[in-house]
């Protein structure tokens, strides 16, 4: 996780929800455009390969395509992980009591790691949003 990414609690505390989910939401995005990069390039080297080209040209084909499978798959997965992430939060943003959606703020004391404590702005209850 670089600098610009945080934790769900520094994120809402920083951004506010929905300028966090925004922001998970285009990362995630961002991946999928990668591995449509990913996939260009590995159709590209396998247009450019050819039998009858030097070893060395062939190792470099070989190169090219591990790269791009490599980071293809792993583009694929932050992808899925950061919308599934994203999501799941996202449906723990209602209000068990009065249904207000992302009407919350964080509140101090935190129940456990791995979970954020909030409570809603319009009936000021309590609850849970595990990450």
């Amino acid at each position: 996780m670089g600098s610009w990414r945080s934790g769900l609690a520094e994120g809402i505390r920083r951004h506010g929800f929905r300028k966090w989910y925004e922001r998970e939401l285009i990362a995630s995005h961002a991946h999928l455009v990668l591995l449509i990069f990913c996939t260009l390039g590995l159709l590209a080297t396998f247009e450019a390969y050819d039998r009858s080209a030097s070893a060395g040209q062939q190792l470099a084909d070989l190169a090219a395509v591990l790269l791009c499978a490599g980071t293809g798959l792993w583009a694929l997965r932050r992808y899925l992980f950061l919308l599934s992430h994203a999501e799941a939060t996202a449906n723990q943003a209602n209000c068990p009591h009065c249904d207000a959606y992302a009407r919350f703020e964080l509140v101090p004391e935190q129940p456990r790691a791995g979970s954020v404590q909030v409570c809603c702005r319009k009936c000021r209850h309590r609850w849970t949003i595990d990450e």
